[in-house]
């Protein structure tokens, strides 16, 4: 029984690490969506992290900013979707579904 228990401890500490490494590649993956056929452009990464919103100065009308801030919030919302979903793909191998509340 106590062999066991070791070997529980072991495959547990191997999750561990094999989890960090995949949220530290996660930071360093990066997703992209866009919105208003490419005129607002977001890139997030696999930590659900916005870096960064390219936003194509004929997309900025003066007269119609609600547009522009719904192709923002659209690009963003894809962004974030297509990160998570790149997160619970590379975090579900090493789970193999189980739901892991902070990691996926």
């Amino acid at each position: 029984m106590n062999g066991n228990i070791q070997k529980m401890m072991k495959q547990a500490q191997k999750l561990q690490r094999q989890m960090m490494e995949a949220q530290e590649a996660l930071a360093e993956e990066r997703v992209e969506a866009t919105a208003g056929g490419g005129m607002v452009k977001v890139v997030a990464d696999g930590q659900q992290h916005i870096l960064e919103i390219s936003i194509d100065p004929q997309a900025v009308d003066p007269e119609d900013v609600e547009m522009l801030e719904d192709m923002v919030l659209a690009a963003v919302s894809e962004a974030l979707k297509k990160s998570r979903e790149l997160s619970e793909e590379r975090l579900g191998a090493l789970t193999k579904g189980l739901r892991i509340p902070g990691l996926t």
